[in-house]
């Protein structure tokens, strides 16, 4: 046995494999407002052969959806994205975000699935699951921060 406890073989049964899903979000500098948005959590299979569809949840405070996240999938062949939900309030908001976007997007490079292995993901320590009760207290500070004026 290796000094780390691991037992060596791999490719064979000796392995102490387990199931391990995916979390993916934004990595934000600390001051940045995007965290003061509501965040959603989407839920979807690793393997498109498993034929259902993501499902999103949310709203939450990003701290709460990254660790609830991070709890969803620790333990299966699931692929999480945390993401923010922009609250936009009418169509032409809608519109002028969506060519903000386009906009970024032209004359940008953009990441093609061979430049995947040279890509390094920073890792987030999401933090303890919350309970019904922080949640809901979420809930309600999310509330309060896009029904005020």
């Amino acid at each position: 046995m290796l000094r780390w406890g691991k037992i060596p073989g791999f490719g064979t049964t000796a392995r102490n494999d387990v199931r391990v899903g995916t979390l993916t979000t934004l990595s934000l500098p600390p001051d940045s407002p995007v965290a003061d948005l509501p965040w959603v959590i989407t839920v979807g299979a690793l393997d498109d052969d498993e034929g259902w569809e993501p499902v999103v949840f949310g709203p939450y405070e990003r701290g709460h959806a990254l660790a609830l996240a991070q709890a969803v999938v620790a333990d299966e062949d699931l692929m999480a994205v945390v993401e923010p939900l922009l609250p936009l309030i009418d169509a032409e908001a809608i519109r002028e975000e969506i060519e903000t976007v386009r906009g970024a997007v032209t004359g940008a490079e953009l990441t093609t699935a061979d430049d995947e292995d040279d890509w390094e993901g920073e890792h987030i320590e999401p933090g303890p699951v919350p309970s019904e009760s922080e949640v809901r207290a979420g809930f309600a500070r999310l509330a309060a921060r896009l029904t005020a004026g």
